[in-house]
């Protein structure tokens, strides 16, 4: 027998460590983007003449603290010196290393979610995953889905712009791979990993399997889901938060009126994969 209680309580664990670790990685990002700033702002300021490197007379008094003013010449000319190597800083990750933290992070959390699912004996149906669940028709949809919501995603991002909210993009441009294998390991793994587990989490067992555990009402269950959703991707910034929270809310439409979790899930694929490729592969 199916023990619901047991299952939504877990998930609501797992939901709300899932938003501390957001919140943690909105303020690394945060920090990393202020460090990277002032490492550039220094540099620049490193770059301009010095007032006694001027065509000016020195007198003879001055003659050894003009050298102090040379450029110092570094064993690695071709990059400018950070602030990383003072104590307490350290560089940023790799994008080898943030894909592999995010396939990490986001795989626990799938195995857990499933491994929970199994333990409290919930039906796969309840999810959205019915035996027929997966089929051309629904791929087909999800593909259509995504694009239109690709689209939607876009024009809202637009308009957030008119308001002077500008998203910020550097955990995408993070991500972005330089090599074709990097973007091979992008597409095939990591994109498909975060859009069935955040799928699986936010559409199927918030909203699908309380909904099948204790008929909560599907618009009570979208709205509450979307809004986790949105909080889930702090990252973003608060333009972010609210288009995603849109997205979710979109998604969660989509999910209620198919009941099918595949649909989604190929949208939320197409959705991110289209928003590397229009943005990053330029």
């Amino acid at each position: 027998m199916a023990e619901w209680s047991t299952f939504v309580a877990a998930v609501v664990f797992l939901l709300v460590v899932l938003l501390v670790l957001s919140r943690i990685s909105a303020t690394v990002l945060n920090e990393t983007m202020a460090s990277t700033e002032s490492s550039l702002s220094s540099t620049a300021e490193s770059t301009e003449p010095s007032p006694a490197s001027t065509d000016e007379p020195v007198a003879d008094g001055q003659a050894e603290s003009v050298t102090f003013d040379e450029p110092a010449v570094s064993s690695s000319t071709d990059q400018p010196a950070t602030e990383y190597d003072s104590a307490g800083d350290h560089p940023p990750l790799s994008t080898a290393a943030l894909l592999a933290n995010v396939v990490g992070t986001q795989g626990v959390f799938a195995v857990s979610l499933i491994a929970l699912a199994w333990y409290s004996q919930i039906p796969a149906w309840a999810f959205g995953l019915a035996a027929d669940a997966l089929s051309i028709e629904a791929v087909g949809l999800g593909v259509l889905v995504g694009v239109v919501f690709y689209g939607l995603n876009e024009a809202a991002v637009q308009v957030g712009r008119q308001y002077g909210m500008e998203p910020p993009t550097t955990l995408r441009e993070a991500l972005a791979p330089e090599s074709p294998a990097g973007w091979g390991v992008l597409f095939v793994v990591v994109l498909p990993i975060i859009a069935g587990f955040e799928e699986l989490l936010f559409r199927g067992a918030l909203i699908g399997v309380v909904h099948a555990g204790f008929e909560v009402p599907l618009w009570l269950l979208a709205i509450g889901s979307s809004v986790a959703f949105g909080l889930g991707h702090g990252a973003q910034g608060r333009l972010g938060i609210l288009i995603t929270g849109a997205l979710g809310l979109g998604l969660a439409v989509v999910f209620i009126w198919s009941g099918n979790l595949v649909v989604v899930i190929v949208a939320h694929y197409v959705i991110n994969a289209l928003e590397f490729v229009v943005h990053e592969r330029g």
